[in-house]
This record gives C-alpha cells, sequence and structure tokens, in this order.
C-alpha cells in the first residue's frame, strides 16, 4: 500500500471516523496532521464541507486584519495562495482506495462504485492506495466529464475529455478560431496545432477544410485524449497527434513547416501546481515566448501562425501588452490581423469575486502573424 503523490503524509495518519467533529478534524489537519477517513463515505464528504467552511471562516478574518491589496497582481496572488493554503489542509483527509478481483474499490460504507473512474484516472488496479478524499472527488467528477462529454457548437458534436486534461469549457476561444477558419484557411491548407489538450481545435479545423493537421502536446494523456476524440469526430485520417514539447522532430530536410501553425497557450505567467494548471499557467511566459522565437522557421512562405490569447493577464499586470508585441517583433513577426471576442463564463459576472475589474475587462484575441 502507497501513499499516492498529492498526499501530505510524512508520519502514520490518524484515524477518524463518524465520531469526529469537524472542530476536532479542522484543528488537526490545519496543524499538519494527516486523517485517515475510516467511517461512512458521505459523512466524511460532509466533514470535508465543514472543515472547508472553517478555513473559509479564518480566510475571512485574515482579510479584515489584512490590508487591502495594492493592485489587481497582489489581488491575484493572495487569491492563489488563499486556494493553496485551503487546498493543502483539505488535502490532508484521506481515504484508501485498495484493490479487490483486480479492480479498485473504496471499502467504506455508502461509498460508490469507483472501478471504472480510478482506472480511467491511474490505470489498472495495482497496490492500493492512499489519497486524499478531495483527489478522489476531483477522479469521480473528471469520470462523469469524460462521459458525458462537453457540447461544442460550432461542431455540432460533443468533445469527451480524459481525466487530467484540460476540458473546452469556455467555448469562445473555440468559436473565433472557428470563425477565422472560416475567412482565412485556405482549402486544403497543412495546419501544425500546438498544445491540443483534447484535440477540439484540431478538429474544427479538419472540417473547416484544412488538408492535414499535426497537433502535438506535451502530454501523452492529451495525445490519446486527442487521437480518441478526433477519431469520433471522423476527423482521424486527416490529423496526425504525437507527443512533443511544441514543435514536431524536424525531419532531415529541416524544420517541419506549415501554411497554419495555432496555439493556445496557457494564458497567466505563473507557476502550475498540478497537471491540469499546466492548461492555465505558464511560468516566465515560456512556452508562449519560444512559440514565437520558432514560429518564422515552421511556417511556408505565406504561412500564418494563429495565437490565441486572453489578455487578462494584462489586467493583472502579470504581462504587458508592450512585452508581447516586443516579443513578437524581435521574434522576425508581424501582425497580419487581429480579431477578438469576449468572454461568456460566470465569473464575469460575478461581482463578489475579487478579480472581477479584471474579469470584466478581458478580451481574448487571436493574433494572426506573419514573418517580417
Amino acid at each position: 500500500m502507497t501513499d499516492a503523490p498529492g498526499t501530505f503524509s510524512v508520519t502514520a495518519p490518524v484515524t477518524a471516523d463518524d465520531t469526529t467533529t469537524a472542530d476536532a478534524a479542522y484543528a488537526q489537519m490545519r496543524r499538519g496532521v494527516t486523517l485517515l477517513w475510516q467511517g461512512d463515505f458521505h459523512n466524511g464528504r460532509q466533514l470535508l464541507t465543514a472543515v472547508g467552511k472553517r478555513i473559509d471562516r479564518q480566510e475571512t478574518k485574515r482579510s479584515r486584519t489584512t490590508p487591502a491589496p495594492r493592485d489587481a497582481a497582489e489581488a491575484f496572488t493572495r487569491q492563489r495562495d488563499q486556494r493553496a493554503r485551503r487546498a493543502g489542509i483539505l488535502g490532508r483527509l484521506l481515504v484508501e482506495v485498495t484493490v479487490r478481483d483486480g479492480e479498485w474499490t473504496l471499502d467504506l460504507r455508502r461509498a460508490p462504485e469507483v472501478a471504472a473512474a480510478c482506472a480511467h484516472a491511474w490505470g489498472p488496479a495495482g497496490s492500493a492506495r492512499r489519497v486524499p478524499l478531495t483527489e478522489l472527488q476531483g477522479v469521480l467528477g473528471a469520470y462523469q466529464w469524460h462521459l458525458r462529454g462537453v457540447d461544442v457548437p460550432v461542431l455540432g458534436e460533443k468533445i469527451y475529455p480524459d481525466y487530467g486534461v484540460f476540458s473546452p469549457t469556455r467555448s469562445e476561444y473555440v468559436d473565433l478560431v472557428d470563425a477565422v477558419a472560416a475567412a482565412h484557411l485556405a482549402a486544403g491548407a497543412s495546419v501544425l496545432e500546438i498544445g491540443t489538450g483534447t484535440g477540439v481545435l484540431a478538429a474544427v479545423l479538419v472540417r473547416r477544410g484544412a488538408g492535414h493537421v499535426v497537433a502535438t502536446d506535451v502530454s501523452p494523456r492529451a495525445v490519446a485524449c486527442a487521437r480518441t476524440n478526433l477519431e469520433r469526430l471522423g476527423a482521424g485520417e486527416k490529423a496526425d497527434v504525437m507527443v512533443a514539447d511544441l514543435w514536431p522532430a524536424p525531419t532531415p530536410d529541416g524544420p517541419v513547416r506549415s501554411d497554419v501553425v495555432v496555439f493556445n497557450p496557457p494564458w497567466l505567467p505563473g507557476s502550475p501546481t498540478s497537471e491540469l494548471e499546466l492548461g492555465i499557467y505558464d511560468e516566465g511566459s515560456d512556452a508562449l515566448r519560444r512559440f514565437l522565437v520558432g514560429l518564422g522557421e515552421h511556417l511556408t512562405d505565406r504561412g500564418e501562425g494563429w495565437l490565441v490569447l486572453s489578455d487578462f493577464a494584462e489586467h493583472l499586470a502579470l504581462r504587458t501588452r508592450s512585452e508581447l508585441e516586443t516579443w513578437i517583433q524581435d521574434a522576425g513577426l508581424q501582425v497580419l490581423g487581429r480579431e477578438d471576442t469576449v468572454p461568456r463564463h460566470p465569473k464575469v459576472r460575478d461581482a463578489t469575486d475579487p478579480l472581477h475589474v479584471a474579469r470584466a475587462r478581458e478580451v481574448t484575441s487571436l493574433w494572426r502573424l506573419g514573418r517580417q
């Protein structure tokens, strides 16, 4: 039996069960004590919720004695820190997922069936493991997303995200790529899509007439997910998906060149703390800058790079527009055009969000780039 990655246990955990109160659990967990839940599953979930409410009350008290953030960047940093503290405490309530008859199982009263969800996330059942209850909840929730799929209106179909693969729940950037492709993608064009994730943009580009799409992702899990989605959508014959850190391996004749190169990078400079956050945070804008530097040599003579990027980082003072424009120019590129859209997700309208002002101003753009 192993403690899975993400647990906080450095010593044997303390047993917790239906007799454990939320106050007692919170007091131990905030001191760094790891609890192993052995009571009723639903009671364990309720305990986790109750501890979460106590954390939130403590954070509210903390905020009352802390000066207001000086700017959006400080508000963003505080929000990330608060979420990290919350996740760290809640992650100290563990459950033990065991193996029976070759399948994952959870031996708790009223526990749900976990075999399929755990196999989807972790692979075939091996040895028993202790994981945070929050992680198991994420595994179960992700599996439901995988089964239900995510509607993609421009495709008239669903995309099915795998565990750990960023889900295209914000449809405005998909709609934006579709609209630009309708106007500027030549029939039969060769396309390279970087960071394909679920394969949703590759599917859109095939539907819009691309002759062939090469899609890359640094995550083998994402590559497998994209292949499955593209096959399901009937686009598999026109798309090759491969593991690569941005660019496909060069041929004997040099870099692979395409008529259109599409990249929807992580939008925020910052350090990712999980596999899913790799789709949100790009430390030091590293992936963005490497894309711009390498784009020119991966374009055909009149090729274009399509950079899909939110300006949310600019409103948080994490990156400036002038920095982005300087990186474009220094890479030997020029802006051929830009199309904009605004987000439609619920957070835009949430006035209680500390980052509401920045979210309300956010614009997502598709920058059409070419060589100078």
